[in-house]
């Protein structure tokens, strides 16, 4: 079979660029090796955010762009995707309040707001905003972007890929690929372990933090650009304050640490930036890291912490496109394409890229690939909404207003959660039920076997990692015995 785009890689780009590109009327076909966003794009500090720290490195049409990116990704999937508040304690050691001033009032201007208040100063001596910070904090600023959980984005995007007429194979790897004229002849290993070979007329190398293994191993190809890869960790511990408010933390090295309200009774910590230089592969957070995001706490906070409170630590490789900075804290954030084109058939590689400006990048790859695909269709997902996002006028809370009201059996905390995994998508499983009984064996914190199918059927969960690590974070929840008894489920 020859399909038109062959992309390599599951993550937030490859997904948006399969999305786009289906939706354009090619044929794609996308290959995953593990699971949907099991690598870099679960591993985020789960924010669609302009990336306030950039400005400070002259990064301001990154900055345009991903504030613009987020008014229309909180447009498309306003269920996984919420305003949240942030407060920044000044520290005039680190930066003056001017400075942070002009910060603010950049980012509230570099691209236009219709659904994000603007920043303003705040009093937070004798503030909710003030108490459970330590020492003697008076002065603060407050700031708006965006909370999104992140697997759930990349999940999206690979259904509505789907519904689009894209076919994406979880569990399949690209063994290697040649040129062969106007064509790629790709072998494809299924998750079976069984080889296909497959044509396309095009191949996208969106593999994350593999892209330059795939190049060289793959594709017997190179490329003059290359990655950084860094490693970023963060911890969740139960929750360290009241209100729904987040934190920027200035550290006194200069960097930033973010707390963020998380999950309801947990708050998430991050992040660390340390340069990798092995293998790209899983990766976990090492005690120095876990100590210096324990610390950044003990500095602004009241409370007391320590390694025993973590409950939980992700880290991820992040694919930095090398600009050449020295420190892997100011490598940018953009991203870069490299297109191999000397003869026969193309490959587009990307380089870097954030999960913010996923979509614009998919946008930009296909703009790249047009030359090649004469009739392919106009630029359409900046006014798209994405598989349940279609909440209606009400938005969110109008929306669990409403699953409330029709299924007044569920539990408020499971209403609420699962109006904000799966948005309208919840009718798929909850509109012929009755009563909790109708939606089969709870596995543990309202995890039910109808969502349970749902989520093998529609969302390729394929193990109990992916349920409660990916597809949700029920991995907080449930104790090791649940989760044991889940997995027996696949």
């Amino acid at each position: 079979m020859i399909y038109d785009l062959l992309i390599v890689g599951g993550g937030v780009n490859g997904c948006a660029i399969a999305r786009d590109a289906a939706g354009r009327g090619l044929r794609v076909l996308l290959v995953e090796q593990t699971d949907l966003a099991a690598a870099t794009s679960s591993a985020s500090t789960k924010l669609i955010h302009g990336g306030l720290r950039y400005l400070e490195q002259y990064e301001f049409r990154l900055v345009h762009e991903a504030l613009a990116e987020r008014e229309l990704l909180l447009a498309a999937a306003p269920h996984i995707i919420r305003p949240l508040q942030f407060i920044l304690p000044h520290e005039p050691s680190v930066r003056p309040a001017w400075l942070v001033r002009l910060g603010l009032y950049l980012y509230d201007h570099l691209a236009r707001r219709k659904r994000i208040p603007g920043s303003r100063a705040v009093t937070l001596a004798g503030s909710a905003f003030g108490a459970p910070l330590a020492g003697a904090y008076r002065l603060g600023f407050s700031y708006y972007d965006c909370r999104v959980d992140d697997t759930r984005l990349v999940v999206l995007e690979a259904i509505d890929a789907r519904e689009r007429g894209a076919e994406l194979r979880i569990g399949a790897k690209l063994v290697g690929a040649r040129r062969d004229g106007d064509v790629w002849r790709a072998s494809i290993s299924g998750a079976d372990g069984r080889i296909e070979s497959v044509g396309a007329r095009a191949l996208v190398n969106a593999s994350g933090p593999w892209v330059q293994e795939t190049l060289t191993q793959r594709l017997d190809l190179r490329s003059t650009k290359h990655v950084r890869l860094v490693k970023g960790s963060h911890i969740v511990t139960r929750r360290l304050y009241a209100g729904d408010h987040a934190y920027l933390l200035q550290r006194p090295d200069k960097r930033i640490v973010f707390a963020i309200p998380f999950e309801t009774d947990f708050t998430l910590i991050g992040t660390t930036d340390v340069p990798f230089s092995g293998a790209p592969g899983p990766v976990a957070i090492d005690a120095e890291e876990t100590d210096y995001l324990l610390d950044s706490i003990r500095h602004f906070f009241r409370v007391e912490i320590g390694r025993g409170d973590v409950v939980w630590s992700y880290s991820g490789l992040r694919p930095l496109f090398d600009d050449g900075a020295l420190k892997a804290s100011v490598v940018t954030r953009d991203y870069a394409f490299d297109l191999a084109r000397a003869e026969g058939a193309p490959a587009l590689s990307v380089f870097g890229g954030k999960i913010t400006t996923a979509r614009r990048l998919a946008e930009h790859a296909l703009e790249t690939l047009a030359p090649f695909f004469p009739r392919l269709g106009p630029a359409w997902t900046a006014q798209a909404t994405l598989p349940g996002g279609d909440l209606g006028p009400g938005g969110f809370d109008a929306f669990l207003a409403e699953v409330t009201r029709a299924k007044p059996f569920l539990p408020p905390s499971l209403a609420r959660r699962l109006a904000g995994a799966y948005g309208t998508r919840l009718w798929r499983f909850l509109e012929q039920a009755r009563s909790m009984d109708d939606l089969g064996e709870d596995h543990g914190c309202g995890l039910t076997e109808a969502e349970l199918a749902f989520l093998r059927a529609e969302e390729w969960a394929r193990s109990a990692e992916d349920v409660l690590w990916r597809r949700s974070k029920l991995g907080l929840r449930l104790d090791g015995a649940q989760q044991a008894r889940l997995g027996r489920c696949f």
